[in-house]
């Protein structure tokens, strides 16, 4: 099973909010996901990113592949 970390969209349409989940890569993106480890807005200024270090750490270990807005929000939480 390929697992990726990535974005589930969520909010009302033009304000978009985001929640950073693990999910298998054939799962739709807002679809069944197996762990949500953080969150990120961009509609605040500057944009709100949360990110639990120890679950996104534990799962990286494990193999899982981010995304590259993932591993940009990662880069700028200073995780990786």
């Amino acid at each position: 099973m390929a697992v990726k970390i990535r974005l589930r969209r969520m909010g009302k349409k033009k304000e978009p909010f985001y929640r950073v989940v693990v999910a298998d890569s054939r799962s739709p993106r807002d679809g069944r996901f197996i762990e949500e480890i953080g969150y990120y807005d961009p509609m605040t200024d500057p944009a709100t990113v949360k990110i639990d270090a120890e679950k996104a750490k534990a799962w990286l270990a494990n193999g899982a592949q981010p995304t590259e807005t993932v591993k940009s929000l990662l880069k700028k939480s200073e995780i990786v």
